[in-house]
């Protein structure tokens, strides 16, 4: 069928968690099926990359100021290097940076995004990270987690994350670890890690995390991008490297998806943190969990139906 004709309801048979079109072969929707992710090799140009790249350094250099974007920045590093991309970490919900935005737009990228969500394609959440140099404090080791964790909204066969090395990622420099085949479990408790002073806000990671499960370190070149369910257990290491380790990545959810209640689940911690930071941020008096995401959300293909 053509991608207009695709539905964003899970369908009964033998592939639950990719939907039908003719974009990816039938091994590597077995593969996403058993393993929760699938690598495709060079999807962005170079050209792209060094755009995204650019960007982040005005951002960095305050020469940009996206309205709403969150900039994490390593405090302790300003004095010696003041505003520059060798203090910021991460910058996140890039949505109203037109420049960064682009990469939740590029078609290359959304016709695999299309295989997992359907035709009408929202982009959620947007970040690109740039994994400090950390040999020694460990602060940017991200524990492992899902994704879905952070997300009130649902089915989650119908989001995926596309995630895309800005350069060579491998295990020195912090790549992405994962843990194939935990897409099938539930949503586990999550919180943070007790590691004493090597915590970063809203880093959250698993309670009781199984150390037996396989792990699976993803080597990934410039351009290669991974996409992943938001239940699939991940998390990348530290940077052992004297350089950064960039990627750029954007979780898209069907339209079709619809909010949930997070009280009285593992999520709502999260809420009432997530809903503290933005009103001291924005001195706003009522904020609800579903505001953020409302601000957050765009439509990039089709139509918007519930979110």
């Amino acid at each position: 069928p053509t991608s207009a004709q695709v539905s964003a309801v899970p369908q009964p048979g033998r592939f639950r968690y990719t939907l039908d079109n003719d974009v990816l072969t039938t091994e590597q929707r077995q593969f996403y099926e058993d393993n929760g992710y699938l690598l495709i090799k060079k999807l962005v140009s170079d050209e792209d990359i060094e755009r995204f790249r650019e960007e982040f350094v005005r951002i960095c250099r305050r020469e940009v100021n996206p309205p709403g974007a969150m900039i994490m920045k390593d405090e302790s590093l300003r004095s010696q290097y003041g505003q520059s991309e060798k203090v910021v970490n991460k910058v996140q919900d890039f949505q109203e940076d037109k420049e960064l935005f682009r990469y939740c737009t590029l078609p290359e990228v959304l016709k695999y995004v299309e295989c997992f969500t359907g035709p009408n394609i929202m982009a959620m959440h947007t970040m690109l990270i740039n994994k400090l140099p950390d040999s020694d404090t460990q602060t940017f080791l991200h524990p492992m987690h899902q994704d879905l964790h952070y997300f009130p909204f649902r089915p989650a066969a119908r989001i995926v994350c596309s995630w895309t090395a800005m350069e060579r990622a491998d295990q020195d420099n912090g790549c992405l670890v994962v843990q194939p085949g935990t897409h099938k479990q539930p949503l586990k408790p999550h919180g943070y890690p007790e590691w004493e002073g090597k915590t970063n806000k809203l880093f959250h990671g698993l309670l009781d995390e199984d150390e037996k499960l396989p792990k699976v370190h993803l080597v990934m070149e410039k351009g290669d991008t991974v996409f992943f369910h938001p239940l699939l257990i991940h998390g990348s290491g530290i940077n052992k490297t004297s350089g950064f380790r960039k990627s750029i990545s954007c979780h898209f959810a069907s339209s079709e998806c619809y909010y949930i209640d997070v009280k009285n689940t593992s999520q709502e911690h999260l809420e009432k943190e997530l809903v503290e930071m933005v009103r001291k941020k924005y001195n706003a008096t009522s904020v609800e969990l579903r505001d953020i995401w409302n601000f957050r959300a765009r439509l990039v293909r089709g139509e918007r139906i519930n979110l």
